[in-house]
């Protein structure tokens, strides 16, 4: 049996997994430009569901909101999560290290359920003891799936951090750099794929959360996720299809472009 025949089966298992994955996308694109509001029917080719989804304002507010509050709580999970990701890889030892990472693997392992009520309480006490926040709304959740996300950066960042060694930094420091200099130069350059990965990850845990948005979210701050639940409950219309298929097509257009700039520099690189 030759290579080709024998790599068979697997290639067809590989096809057939990829098309368990992504046919139900394929189907819903396909369902977007279905005429009939009956999302169980074909009636039609038209693009009417588009125009409908222009006009509606709640969709497009939610989608706003949604993006917001995912930019901000992704640079602040950034921010945070690369400061202990850079902890846990650098300093070995120091008081506290075991609560610190046990702190940091329950965002990771509790649920989602538990985390959200827990922030929930934390907010209702501090509006009670200090005033703040006022009430609950967009930036509550913000500050809600920051505190989320800073475990996944912290991670990335981390893994990074203890592949790439410290023999460059000790380097750098051995001609004379001053630990903020060696850092700036050699320690940043390294970090910036895995905080570049992360803030990635903390922007599509945001924009995909509906669970933890609802205990932290109040009047008037909807996300994406919490609208498109509420409107599922009382049927889905290709409406909700067509904001989906925007939302693959921006996805795709956005990793074509890091794909083909990846591409172009390693062809510089070379």
């Amino acid at each position: 049996m030759t290579g080709v025949g024998r790599r068979a089966p697997l290639i067809g298992w590989l096809i057939a997994c990829y098309a368990f994955l992504y046919a139900p996308i394929g189907f819903l694109v396909i369902f977007s430009f279905n005429d009939s509001r009956l999302v169980t029917e074909w009636s039609g080719f038209s693009p009417r569901w588009y125009a409908t989804l222009w006009h509606d304002r709640t969709l497009i507010d939610a989608t706003w909101l949604s993006l917001r509050i995912a930019v901000v709580s992704a640079t602040i999970a950034c921010v945070v999560g690369a400061a202990a990701g850079f902890a846990l890889a650098r300093f070995d030892r120091f008081r506290g290290r075991l609560l610190f990472e046990a702190a940091l693997a329950a965002s990771l392992v509790l649920p989602e359920v538990i985390t959200g009520l827990s922030l929930l309480l934390l907010f209702v006490t501090l509006q009670q003891v200090i005033g703040w926040p006022a009430g609950r709304g967009a930036w509550t959740v913000t500050l809600a799936h920051a505190s989320v996300s800073v475990a996944y950066v912290a991670v990335v960042v981390r893994a990074r951090l203890v592949d790439a060694g410290e023999t460059l930094e000790q380097a750098a420091m051995d001609l004379y750099a001053p630990p903020w200099k060696a850092f700036a130069v050699i320690t940043l350059p390294l970090m910036a794929p895995a905080l570049v990965a992360g803030w990635l990850l903390a922007f599509t845990l945001s924009m995909d959360d509906v669970v933890v948005a609802s205990f932290t979210s109040g009047p008037g701050a909807s996300t994406l996720p919490m609208v498109v639940f509420s409107a599922t409950r009382l049927g889905v219309t290709p409406e909700i299809y067509a904001l989906a298929t925007v939302i693959v097509a921006v996805v795709a257009v956005v990793l074509g472009a890091i794909a083909l700039l990846w591409r172009r520099r390693i062809g510089v690189d070379a």
